[in-house]
């Protein structure tokens, strides 16, 4: 029963398959998978760093993905933004095509990191934009480093939602390196729909190549990441500092989100954790996204541009 559960929980990362082709993929390195875009490296604490580095100026937005997931999540978002910011996409370390290790997973991990990244890349600060765990990221780093963050984007942001000390326990307990490693192939259908209200066909590629990494020389290090972040995520909760950031944010949640809040969990609505948040933050403004799961950025591209060209105008 609790596996069951916990398959549902985590649709988003560990994504099986229900046609029969997907078993007959050919296993390909992360560092092989292709973006669409140029990828560059940056040493970071002797850490390999790959990002994107699309458009040109003093305008900087930084993208950092969500759980299991990397740069590519914003393919869709990044030709738009370009053409009037530099547009920054980033491989956390432990995913894509980033170094990968048994590195201190926590968030102040990474944003130390991405402090760190951005120095090494001339950049004094940036509007950080984060989908989900990159979300939660983006608030540690602005408490942490606000002279760094111009500005927030919260896509979907972990973070907002609370768990009790029993549910988050039983979440670190439960997502192992051997869990995430052993997700069956069946399933990946469902899995991805999750993410998503009306799945884009587009977004296969999330499912082909989450399979065909499975044979990848560092899968074992990958999964070690993505457990060892979902109990980063619990262990530096970020709810109740909330009101002490001063940076200009813009939240956008689906409507249809069927991830948050924890629908195995919790359950509820979606706008009801968004509006937790929103009345923490002292200077923010909330977009709910009509006809729209977690995925936001990528179901519903046009309208995510278009709100984050919007919300950079002002002052």
């Amino acid at each position: 029963m609790k596996k069951t559960i916990l398959y549902g929980m985590l649709m988003l990362f560990f994504s099986s398959c229900a046609t029969s082709s997907f078993y007959h993929l050919p296993s390909v390195e992360f560092k092989d998978i292709a973006y669409g875009f140029k990828t560059h490296y940056v040493k970071v604490r002797n850490i390999e760093v790959a990002y994107i580095d699309e458009g040109s100026g003093d305008n900087i937005i930084l993208f950092i993905h969500g759980l299991g997931s990397n740069a590519k999540g914003w393919i869709k978002n990044i030709p738009d933004l370009s053409k009037q910011y530099r547009v920054i996409a980033v491989d956390l370390p432990g995913y894509g095509k980033s170094d990968k290790g048994y590195y201190p997973f926590s968030l102040t991990f990474y944003a130390t990191v991405l402090t760190e990244m951005m120095t090494e890349l001339g950049i004094s600060e940036a509007v950080l934009t984060g989908h989900s765990m990159g979300g939660q990221i983006a608030l540690v780093t602005a408490l942490q480093h606000p002279h760094r963050v111009s500005k927030l984007v919260l896509i979907s942001p972990a973070g907002f939602e609370l768990f009790e000390p029993g549910e988050a326990d039983w979440m670190r307990n439960a997502v192992t390196p051997e869990f995430v490693k052993e997700t069956p192939i069946r399933n990946i259908d469902i899995n991805l729909k999750s993410n998503f209200y009306k799945t884009p066909a587009d977004a296969e590629f999330m499912i082909t190549e989450r399979i065909q990494v499975r044979g990848a020389s560092d899968f074992d290090l990958y999964c070690y990441a993505v457990s060892k972040n979902v109990a980063a995520m619990l262990d530096e909760p970020v709810f109740d500092r909330l009101g002490d950031i001063d940076q200009s944010t813009l939240v956008i949640f689906g409507e249809k989100d069927g991830l948050i809040p924890n629908p195995y969990l919790h359950g509820g609505y979606t706008y009801d954790i968004a509006q937790d948040g929103i009345d923490q933050l002292p200077n923010a403004n909330l977009i709910m996204m009509p006809d729209c799961g977690h995925f936001v950025q990528f179901e519903k591209a046009t309208e995510t541009n278009g709100a984050i060209f919007e919300f950079l105008k002002k002052k």
